[in-house]
């Protein structure tokens, strides 16, 4: 096993240890482990790149171990009535299409690579700042009351878009002559 995919397997079993510090209301321990989580992203891509351990697993379970970080961050945000529901709805959603679509196209034996879009990469960044400045703001580490609302519109923004674009995407490979 090559560090980078290590590295990936540690930041999937980050997620449950993030979740559990949010539900029992250990906001500072969350927020130093979701920020842990995002260096270990960076980190072993990093190795990956500099050092040549690319891998196909790596190019499987870092996407993977992304999603089920944000995912399951925004889906406890959503409980905790920290993040509106109509804003989790909408970003579990768009990963959920985006599946269902590269599921959709394999079983239709017409399969699709869903490569990341520019957009798709805005998105997951502002993500990724939505939940750092909230777990930070939930921390008491600053008082970003002024800051979230817009974050949250940029983030929904982005999050439209994002399914808008592999939507299209998907129906001009769909409907693409064999």
């Amino acid at each position: 096993m090559t560090l980078p995919n290590f590295i990936t397997i540690a930041r999937f079993i980050m997620v449950p240890v993030i979740i559990l510090a949010m539900i029992n209301g250990q906001m500072v321990t969350a927020f130093v482990l979701f920020l842990l989580a995002g260096v270990s992203d960076a980190v072993d891509g990093f190795i990956a790149r500099q050092f040549n351990q690319k891998s196909e697993l790596g190019s499987w379970l870092d996407p993977v171990a992304d999603k089920f970080l944000l995912v399951s961050v925004f889906v406890v945000l959503g409980w905790l009535e920290v993040l509106p529901a109509w804003l989790v709805i909408l970003a579990v959603s768009r990963d959920g299409l985006i599946i269902a679509a590269v599921v959709l196209s394999s079983l239709m034996e017409n399969p699709v690579a869903m490569r990341p879009l520019l957009i798709s990469k805005a998105n997951t960044t502002a993500q990724i700042i939505l939940v750092g400045l909230v777990l930070g703001d939930l921390a008491g580490l600053a008082k970003l009351d002024a800051v979230l609302p817009w974050a949250i519109y940029a983030v929904a923004g982005l999050t439209i878009a994002s399914a808008s674009a592999y939507l299209v995407t998907w129906l001009k490979h769909m409907s693409a002559e064999q």
